[in-house]
């Protein structure tokens, strides 16, 4: 299974996220935002930072950058695609999921642990999660608060759309609506979320659950490629 990291003027995190899905057993690659080829990757992922500098508002250049038509093609193809914190921010502004992420409702930069709840474990990206596992990954963003509208939020919800919340005892850390703090598209197949699961891909950085959101998606590529 190949995974391509696309990488922002401005991201951070995709080393992390090279690092994350190599130890998972992919073929990590960084895909530079000018490309349009994304190198025959099964899983793209967008990861966090600053893309463009999050210049106007976080994402919105970025979505126009010359990669994301290989990605909204890899999409709408079925490929796998995650948007970590920024990356998920870019999916947003680019459409390729529901909803907006705004400014956090401290209007601070929120940086800390939080514990998630997992709604779904029959999709691609937390196939290898136990049910009823709570994860712990750390966040770090300043706008991170989710919005939809309440009849778009019921739709959201009553389709499966919601992927993790906050929960635990850190709560909600920046306001999103219903503690949202990842969904998928309507295929799911497109995930954004805000919490960082390559910062918590092991042990020693003080939580291996984000190994789990990996592990679920070479288990779903290896399905994939079995079934083809």
């Amino acid at each position: 299974m190949r995974t391509a990291v696309v990488v922002f003027p401005g991201s951070n995190c995709d080393r992390d996220a090279l690092h994350a899905a190599t130890l998972a057993g992919t073929d990590a690659i960084p895909v530079w935002h000018e490309s349009t080829d994304l190198a025959g990757a099964d899983l793209v992922i967008l990861p966090g930072g600053f893309a463009y500098g999050d210049y106007l508002r976080a994402g919105v250049l970025a979505r126009f950058s010359p990669v994301m038509g290989a990605i909204r093609d890899h999409a709408v193809r079925g490929g796998l695609v995650l948007g970590i914190c920024n990356g998920f921010q870019v999916l947003a502004e680019a459409g390729l999921v529901p909803g907006a992420l705004t400014r956090n409702t401290s209007l601070r930069f929120e940086h800390r642990w939080v514990t998630l709840s997992v709604e779904r474990t029959d999709t691609p990206f937390t196939r290898a999660i136990p049910a009823g596992r709570t994860l712990r990954m750390p966040i770090a963003h300043g706008e991170g608060s989710y919005v939809l509208p309440d009849a778009d939020l019921d739709a959201l919800e009553a389709r499966g759309g919601v992927l993790f919340r906050y929960a635990g005892p850190e709560g909600n850390p920046n306001g999103s609506a219903r503690d949202i703090a990842g969904v998928l598209d309507t295929g799911g197949r497109v995930c954004g979320l805000m919490p960082h699961p390559e910062r918590a891909a092991e042990a020693i950085l003080g939580s291996d659950d984000g190994m789990l959101l990996f592990r679920s998606l070479i288990e779903s590529g290896a399905r994939s490629m079995a079934a083809a």
